[in-house]
């Protein structure tokens, strides 16, 4: 296992099962998750890495999901990947306020699945010292 958990939520059960399916084969774990508010309330609920969801869903749409998971303090920077059968009509600049790193068109391969997923990863992974000073300033002696 690698480690990163990564959350799935689509109300349609075959799409969630091979997409868990193929996330675990790669080594994530995955907690699932059928609508909005189901996905919302496991996020809160558990330490993850990365939330991919379906955009249209019953109780909560994946846009709706990843606009609430943006305000929570700990879960604003999370990459959320989101899948749709459908044309959205927002402009990119729209998604990235709601807090979707990318999208994701239905039909898709395992494999564009699994490259999107690292590719998302490895933008959302730590970066040393990630409260602002330098090596340098955080080791400099007063004068």
């Amino acid at each position: 296992m690698n480690g990163k958990t990564i959350l799935c939520a689509d109300d349609e059960a075959h799409i969630l099962h091979v997409v868990s399916l193929k996330l675990q084969n790669a080594g994530f774990n995955v907690i699932m998750a059928r609508d909005g508010e189901e996905a919302f309330e496991a996020a809160m609920g558990a330490t993850i890495d990365m939330v991919i969801t379906d955009y249209q869903m019953p109780n909560a749409s994946g846009l709706d999901l990843a606009k609430r998971l943006h305000k929570e303090p700990g879960k604003r920077d999370l990459p959320v990947l989101l899948l749709t059968a459908h044309g959205l009509g927002l402009e990119r600049v729209d998604l990235v306020r709601a807090g979707i790193s990318a999208c994701l068109s239905k039909p898709f391969s395992p494999r564009e699945l699994l490259e999107k997923v690292h590719e998302l990863l490895a933008q959302s992974a730590p970066r040393p010292n990630t409260a602002g000073s330098t090596p340098s300033e955080a080791t400099a002696s007063p004068a």
